[in-house]
């Protein structure tokens, strides 16, 4: 009988060439809009162009997913957690 090892990773999602489903959706789309300019504008330097231009995409894609730290500018929690009622009439000064 076959046995199956427990995935436990199952909240770190689907990554594809290292990086997640949107980034790699990203990837692909500049990808085929780059063979489109390399078809419709043959050049040597243009193929040279886009190929850096593929591979620094991917390395900073990389970085994003790798930190996802790198563009969070709010906190996720707020400052103070309270039940307190949120009004602004003050009885205490009566």
């Amino acid at each position: 009988m076959k046995q199956f090892e427990v995935y436990r990773n199952i909240r770190k999602g689907a990554m594809i060439w290292g990086l997640p489903i949107t980034m790699f959706a990203l990837m692909m789309i500049c990808i085929v809009g780059s063979l489109m300019v390399i078809i419709f504008s043959f050049s040597l330097t243009m193929i040279i162009g886009v190929f850096i231009c593929n591979t620094g995409l991917y390395i900073i894609l990389i970085r994003i997913s790798s930190n996802p730290r790198l563009f969070q500018f709010s906190s996720v929690f707020p400052g103070i957690i309270s039940n307190k009622k949120s009004s602004l009439l003050n009885y205490e000064e009566n």
